[in-house]
């Protein structure tokens, strides 16, 4: 249960509590029962217009929440995996396959942390190390060659910061993914699902078009890395997560993510299949928009709005003082 969840979780205990009395005695009548729950629902609307940034981030890391093999499993008509980069090993924080959805050919690379102690570790927390990005790659340049659309699910809170990544080249093979994924001769639809942390994400994060689940993240840091460097204290991540401006109506409007994909009231974990209609549909719009569109065509609009993302704004110097 979040924090912001428990004035919900205690009022709904009361009409529980109240509807097995009314079982056995029959003190409270029907009209006052739906009058509470009138109120439950007036209260939810309360709490989930009002959460922070830091309340959404908690929401975005709940156990509970839809994972890449959750969204491949529940959106897929079918799911064939491939593993392995080729070079050294098979990372298991990345699922990459050939999948249908809709009945529409798609490659598929995803970015999976896990549900539970042992596949968290298994999937090493969802941290790719090089060879998960070198992976991506392989199955993204299978696309390119079969003229398969690739998608590409997000949600990872960093690559792998250890030493072994950093032996076998980090930086290099998520700065190779950019620049293939930025000239990759075919459509790359992108949906961060759940936390996109700085390169980790954007390795497999250039796209034609970028989706985001209403409640998830997408940060050049973590809330708590911010204000561990900004102010040497991790406790005010929640400050850290209001500066950062990492959230998807703010990200819609710097044009970093083209469109905000709705979540149920509460997050994902609550009406899951909900999300993964929406998540399929957006997918399927998105496809259909993209697989006329020319090659060249393609690929100079997709290096034109990563190219634009970004502004500066410098104010107007101020005239010196006269001294007297």
């Amino acid at each position: 249960m979040l924090d912001h969840e428990k004035q919900i979780h205690d009022y709904e205990q009361t009409i529980k509590e109240l509807k097995k009395q009314n079982t056995e005695s029959g003190i409270w009548s029907d009209e006052e029962i739906v009058k509470l729950e009138k109120k439950l629902e007036e209260l939810k609307k309360k709490v989930y217009s009002e959460l922070t940034p830091w309340d959404r981030v908690m929401i975005c890391r709940h156990g509970d929440r839809p994972r890449s093999v959750d969204y491949i499993k529940n959106i897929c008509d079918d799911f064939t995996e491939i593993f392995g980069d080729r070079l050294f090993r098979d990372d298991h924080a990345i699922v990459a396959g050939l999948g249908t959805i809709g009945g529409e050919k798609f490659v598929i690379i995803a970015q999976e942390k896990g549900c539970d102690t042992d596949s968290r570790l298994y999937r090493n927390f969802g941290m790719p190390h090089p060879e998960g990005y070198r992976k991506a790659l392989r199955v993204m340049k299978l696309a390119e060659k079969f003229n398969l659309p690739v998608l590409s699910l997000l949600d990872t809170p960093g690559a792998y910061p250890g030493l072994t990544a950093e032996e076998r080249g980090q930086g290099w093979a998520i700065a190779n993914n950019l620049l293939a994924m930025a000239n990759l001769s075919t459509p790359i639809i992108v949906v961060l699902i759940g936390e996109g942390c700085s390169g980790g994400a954007l390795g497999m994060g250039v796209g034609d078009v970028v989706g985001m689940l209403e409640h998830g993240y997408y940060s050049v840091i973590s809330p708590e890395g911010c204000a561990s460097i900004l102010w040497r204290d991790a406790s005010k991540n929640a400050e850290a997560a209001e500066m950062l401006k990492m959230q998807a109506e703010d990200l819609a409007s710097f044009g970093i993510v083209d469109d905000v994909i709705d979540e149920p009231q509460g997050g994902a974990h609550h009406d899951p299949e909900v999300v993964y209609e929406n998540v399929k549909q957006f997918i399927l719009k998105n496809w259909k928009k993209l697989k006329g569109v020319p090659k060249e065509q393609l690929i100079e609009k997709r290096y034109q709005k990563f190219r634009k993302m970004g502004a500066m704004k410098i104010e107007p110097e101020a005239a010196p003082q006269e001294v007297k």
